[in-house]
């Protein structure tokens, strides 16, 4: 039996999922249902479906980066969109980083029966091979991107591989791993990286002391700052700062 997960935060469509649709006719088996993204994140990673039917324009959370999360973290997983946001660039995205079906609600029943046999021919075929294809390796790369976006964005806050990981929808080993992967480093090494940027041209208006400069681009610790300046920049704050006159 092929374990599906159901995810939407209106209950109704839940519940009119799970009556309407005879799973077992399908060698199925609804294992677990969702009313929230940060719900659907744990019973995903407990439960390892096989197949997922979700929205992806709940409350909270961007929709491609749930999708290219999802994807990159569980490759084999065939993932159904459900969704009432009919953006055609939006479905075309979703489509190249590997979502089986896009289905605008409501839809019918014919609609959902035939996406539920397709995602199961598909894993009849090709369930405990492994291996990564090329939506899998798009996933990725769109998740780095997703995740240097946001840390550039937020790079003033107190920011975790956590956060960043919740926000890209995968655990935080698994974007870590993908840092690495496709970006050539560490997720501090990049963090680092864009504060120290940040904070070069702010040393360009002498107005602002290293340590307000220091607390603007997230480090808490004066000395912290001061030692990941001089590694990455090879002089001190003060040196750089005299460097630009």
């Amino acid at each position: 039996m092929y374990r599906v997960v159901l995810i939407d935060d209106e209950r109704r469509i839940v519940e009119g999922l799970q009556k309407v649709v005879h799973w077992s006719e399908y060698r199925c088996q609804v294992v677990g249902t969702a009313g929230n993204a940060e719900e659907g994140r744990r019973v995903i990673r407990e439960l390892s479906p096989h197949i997922l039917f979700t929205d992806i324009r709940m409350p909270g959370q961007d929709g491609l980066s749930m999708v290219a999360g999802l994807r990159s973290e569980f490759p084999d997983m065939q993932v159904v969109i459900l969704t009432a946001y009919r953006d055609f660039a939006f479905a075309q995205e979703a489509i190249r980083l590997g979502v089986a079906r896009f289905l605008l609600k409501p839809s019918k029943i014919d609609e959902i029966k035939e996406a539920l046999q397709t995602t199961v021919e598909h894993l009849d075929k090709t369930v405990g091979e492994g291996g990564e294809d090329e939506q899998t390796r798009t996933a990725g790369s769109f998740l780095v991107n997703q995740a240097v976006d946001y840390m550039e964005k937020n790079y003033q806050q107190k920011l975790s591989l956590q956060m960043v990981a919740d926000y890209c929808y995968v655990s935080q080993w698994h974007l870590s791993k993908l840092l690495n992967r496709f970006a050539g480093k560490s997720f501090y090494d990049i963090l680092n990286s864009i504060r120290i940027d940040r904070a070069k041209a702010m040393l360009a208006d002498p107005s602002l002391k290293i340590g307000e400069i220091s607390e603007l681009t997230g480090y808490a610790d004066t000395a912290h700052f001061a030692r990941t300046f001089k590694k990455l920049v090879g002089m001190s704050a003060n040196e750089y700062r005299n460097s630009l006159q």
